[in-house]
């Protein structure tokens, strides 16, 4: 129970800090405004004629590659870079509690910017009859993908004090992420590769499991490959922290 208190607590004050900062709302409006040119703009979507939201969810994984690498670079580096870790592990709390209270946190926040694109699925409802399966598979591929981005791009702000290297740090992580189950990227590597070397690659790869969700499939499968992901990130930040604790 204490536990959990003072995950919330650490919780609060990250929610806190966003909002008391114009950043968070300049980011919302810029992935809600780079969200709806991608979708009406960019994949022509009147002139398909075709209501559904294939190419509303098809970009998220590019947006996030720029925008959670954005929302998680202060998470620790700032921290770090003003001296304040120090006086944070010094309260009655462990550094297992400050990474999830500040990563939940930071997915919350994420999850709020996802909500806010709802209208573009009104809009796609009034102009006809998409799948609702695919609607709610889409959002919670969407909003796993986002905490895998996220994940990386906190373990990232473990291991250096500006904010600016973090971003690219986690940028390149999830840029590999994507691109390694990539079909353009896997075809290229069949022509050379064997077999299990592309299988290998793709496992990295958040694209196979997202893919599923956007068709409307909510395997346990693909659940598991992002929770472990998140997981093993979060387990990854807290080694990185407590070795600089210890040294």
């Amino acid at each position: 129970m204490e536990s959990c208190r003072n995950t919330f607590e650490i919780f609060r004050r990250e929610i806190k800090s966003y909002f008391e900062s114009p950043v968070a709302y300049v980011f919302l409006i810029v992935f809600l405004m780079l969200i709806g040119f991608l979708t009406f703009m960019v994949s022509d979507f009147y002139e398909m004629r075709q209501a559904d939201l294939r190419m509303f969810f098809f970009w998220h994984p590019w947006v996030y590659l720029l925008m959670v690498p954005a929302a998680s670079m202060r998470l620790w580096s700032e921290e770090r870079r003003s001296g304040t870790v120090e006086l944070l592990l010094t309260f009655p709390v462990t550094l297992t509690q400050a990474l999830v209270g500040k990563f939940l946190a930071a997915w919350a926040f994420l999850a709020l910017a996802l909500a806010l694109t709802f209208p573009i699925v009104l809009t796609t409802i009034y102009l006809g009859e998409p799948d609702p399966g695919v609607i709610v598979g889409g959002y919670i591929g969407s909003f796993l993908l986002s905490g895998a981005y996220l994940a990386l791009g906190m373990l990232t702000s473990t291991l250096t004090k500006n904010q600016v290297i973090s971003f690219v740090l986690s940028l390149v992580g999830c840029f590999f992420l994507l691109l390694a189950g990539f079909r353009p990227v896997t075809g290229m590597l069949e022509r050379w590769a064997p077999a299990w070397l592309v299988r290998g690659v793709s496992a990295f790869s958040v694209m196979p499991h997202f893919e599923s969700f956007q068709r409307g499939i909510v395997d346990i499968r693909d659940i598991g490959y992002f929770l472990s992901a998140i997981v093993v990130l979060i387990f990854a930040g807290y080694l990185a922290l407590d070795n600089r604790k210890t040294a």
